[in-house]
């Protein structure tokens, strides 16, 4: 019932920006959930991107620190990933993350291909 749908992912070149949303449904507790975006490539683990809590406070790993930005949308019920300055290493699957008490889950993931 609950679900996370991600959209936005696709092919750009280095030093170019993709902004990828987030609709959550099925829930009527979006607005009390943390909310994150993670990234995995094959053969490595599904590392945080960023993280913002049901008051707005974000967190970023280093590596997107200055090039991403997460916000969200508690009347859309949807949370997004601004993706600045791209780098071939931030190549890899997308996924949207719920954390809540009565909400929580992952989404399906979309692909995010940055080409040198």
């Amino acid at each position: 019932q609950e679900q996370l749908v991600e959209s936005g992912g696709g092919l750009v070149q280095a030093g170019g920006s993709l902004r990828l949303s987030c609709a959550a449904s099925g829930t009527n507790f979006f607005r009390s959930t943390s909310m994150g975006w993670y990234r995995q490539v094959p053969g490595k683990e599904r590392e945080l991107v960023a993280a913002i809590t049901r008051g707005g406070d974000t967190n970023y790993a280093d590596s997107v620190k200055g090039r991403f930005t997460i916000s969200r949308d508690n009347a859309k019920n949807t949370v997004s990933l601004q993706m600045n300055s791209l780098k071939p290493e931030d190549t890899a699957v997308y996924y949207c993350n719920a954390r809540g008490a009565f909400f929580s889950g992952w989404g399906q993931g979309t692909q995010v291909t940055v080409s040198s």
